[in-house]
């Protein structure tokens, strides 16, 4: 009988361990996955920040290069006033002129200047409503960035259409949707619709070849800006490059993937800033 009950007691401790040991294996595994995605949300923080970071860089470089121009434009009139001068008793100048004349082209350097701190900013708050209004899961498949100037909407094929076609996929709509209500709201902004492809012949009717194929997702997306989405056509435009645009090689499949995209390319209208610029301020 003693027997009986000391083996029944060890028998009972030895269950109690298992499920203990199982409750624990289950906790494990369940903050196991908590912090597995809490690192996936993370690194796609960490990939925006780094895309930001990238495009600030490159406007500020571009800030630095119209510096230099002025100030080399700068250092070739002090130049000219400087010999002017030596030789103004011999050449009978006017340094009063001269030196207003300076002081014009300062002027009107500041003023573009003013004009292009305008533009990049006008961008950037373009920019950065876009990007707050797409999802980190469309972020995935849409690339912001501003390029000397110009807004670059970059948009993978296999989001927008069917494969080896140029027929939109209803999943891109929504996308599609927000871009064009900030394409709308930034009235001043002509919009380039390019499409690109990769190297890869293609062979389907009425299709004849890459060229055809970037042209025509190009158009189907003009087409959804204007006729779902009410922008003004007289604002776009339709281009395809066809493979002749490539981002990377195509030796690679992920090479292919990247080169084959359509880009939405928003500039200021050109008529209305070359205006702009024509407004120097008169001489006081």
């Amino acid at each position: 009988m003693k027997k009986n009950v000391i083996l029944f007691a060890a028998t009972a401790a030895i269950l109690l361990s298992s499920c203990a040991s199982k409750k624990e294996l289950q906790g494990c595994r369940d903050e196991n996955k908590s912090l597995t995605s809490t690192l996936l949300t993370t690194k796609e923080d960490l990939a925006g920040k780094n895309a930001r970071i990238t495009s600030l860089e490159e406007q500020l470089r571009g800030m630095q290069q119209a510096l230099k121009a002025s100030e080399q434009k700068y250092s070739k009139l002090q130049e000219s006033l400087d010999k002017s001068l030596s030789n103004a008793s011999q050449n009978n100048i006017s340094i009063e002129k001269l030196v207003d004349q300076i002081n014009e082209s300062n002027q009107y350097i500041r003023h573009l200047v003013e004009v292009k701190s305008k533009s990049d900013s006008l961008n950037m708050v373009l920019t950065n409503n876009l990007t707050r209004s797409l999802s980190k899961e469309e972020m995935k498949e849409v690339d912001v960035q501003v390029l000397k100037g110009v807004v670059y909407i970059s948009l993978a094929d296999n989001m927008l259409y069917k494969s080896g076609s140029y027929e939109i996929n209803d999943r891109a709509a929504e996308t599609l949707s927000k871009i064009a209500k900030i394409i709308t709201d930034y009235k001043d902004y002509d919009v380039l619709i390019e499409g690109n492809t990769d190297n890869v012949p293609i062979s389907k009717p009425n299709i004849r070849n890459n060229w055809d194929l970037s042209c025509l997702r190009a158009s189907s997306v003009v087409q959804a800006l204007q006729n779902k989405y009410g922008v003004d056509p007289k604002r776009l435009t339709a281009g395809g490059r066809g493979e002749y645009n490539p981002l990377q090689s195509n030796d690679t499949e992920v090479g292919k993937q990247r080169n084959r995209r359509t880009q939405i390319i928003i500039t200021p209208k050109l008529d209305e800033f070359m205006e702009l610029i024509g407004e120097a301020p008169e001489t006081k």
